[in-house]
């Protein structure tokens, strides 16, 4: 049996320098599996943690977790929450704040994450999904408190005690 003596290089990098490389591969056709960095999807796609599969779509719809670049260079993972013409408002899942670009300025849809360290993608067409990003986003005025409350550095007398 062969043995495969090749070594695995993890480089990083900045997102303003790595996310133009990972749009050039997406405009080249090829779906992109992206570690995700940042807090801006919390509760529950996690920084270091979860991946997001990248495709280019042709259609986009209120919903979508998408990589949008909001200014020159500046790009996020956020989900779309209105279509207007094209004017495109977005929020992070973990934000209370929107941001905004204009549909041309959408780079690719996530059609599935890894999360929990798990090979298997939870699929954005499928029904865990589609339920939890039914409920979340139907629970944006009380996200502040939700967001609160589920920080791993709440001093512990705040949360709640479990037996």
């Amino acid at each position: 049996m062969l043995q495969d003596h090749r070594t695995i290089t993890t480089i990083q990098m900045d997102n303003d320098q790595f996310l133009p490389q990972v749009v050039n591969l997406l405009q080249e056709g090829h779906t992109v599996t992206l570690p995700l960095r940042g807090r801006s999807m919390r509760p529950f796609l996690e920084d270091g943690r979860d991946k997001a599969l990248l495709k280019i779509a042709k259609h986009y719809a209120v919903g979508d977790a998408v990589l949008a670049e909001i200014a020159k260079g500046s790009f996020v993972l956020h989900r779309i929450i209105v279509i207007d013409g094209d004017d495109v408002t977005l929020r992070g899942d973990g934000n209370l704040n929107n941001e905004y670009c204009k549909i041309i300025d959408i780079r690719a849809k996530a059609i599935g994450f890894y999360r929990k360290g798990r090979n298997k993608l939870d699929s954005t067409d499928g029904c865990k999904w589609r339920i939890y990003s039914w409920w979340w986003t139907r629970l944006y005025s009380i996200r502040r408190y939700l967001l609160f409350a589920m920080h791993p550095h709440i001093p512990r007398r705040w949360r709640r005690q479990t037996s």
